[in-house]
């Protein structure tokens, strides 16, 4: 199994900042595309929704009707990668690692 290794989602605009990804249920919309959506088991964790990919979970906040970052938690790097980042260049977004701040995708 690859490194595990926690990313986030963003949308950066060309002045730096972050543009939003999209409301809860278009993340989720976008996200099933490529073979990311919840279990259908009851929410577990109050203020984010769930969702599994292939070699990774993604959590979208659901404080603010607005998302403009998910979590991801990379557990196969090896299988998770090509997902990633094909979502990413598809949906525009970027991925961030969460421990050095470098954007890649």
């Amino acid at each position: 199994m690859g490194a595990r290794r926690q990313l986030v989602l963003i949308r950066p605009d060309a002045d730096g900042g972050m543009t939003p990804l999209g409301s809860i249920d278009d993340v989720a919309e976008a996200l099933a595309r490529f073979n990311t959506a919840t279990d259908g088991s009851p929410s577990r964790s109050l203020g984010t929704r769930v969702l599994y990919g292939p070699g990774f979970v993604v959590e979208i906040p659901t404080a603010q009707d607005t998302v403009t970052q998910a979590l991801v938690n990379v557990k196969d790097e090896e299988i998770a990668w090509p997902v990633l980042s094909r979502l990413c260049r598809v949906l525009e977004w970027r991925m961030m690692d969460a421990a050095t701040g470098r954007q890649f995708g």
